[in-house]
């Protein structure tokens, strides 16, 4: 768990933080989608949730990505 930490903490290469903020932004809209209170068709919904869950999983694997200067 420690070094899941260090690697969350840790600097995040330039193009990884972007791909992190395209991911906040996919999530927030797929959020956006899900809370909305009108009534959305289905297909509507269905794609508002994988939208948000790929943002996040987007948004969570750049943030552990981490450039190895070590070698």
């Amino acid at each position: 768990m420690k070094k899941i930490i260090t690697r969350a903490s840790a600097p995040t290469p330039k193009f990884f933080k972007v791909l992190r903020n395209v991911g906040l932004a996919m999530a927030a809209i797929g959020g956006t989608i899900l809370a909305a209170p009108i009534a959305l068709p289905v297909i509507v919904t269905t794609i508002g949730g994988y939208v948000a869950v790929a943002g996040g999983v987007l948004s969570a694997a750049s943030q552990l990505s981490t450039t190895d200067d070590s070698q």
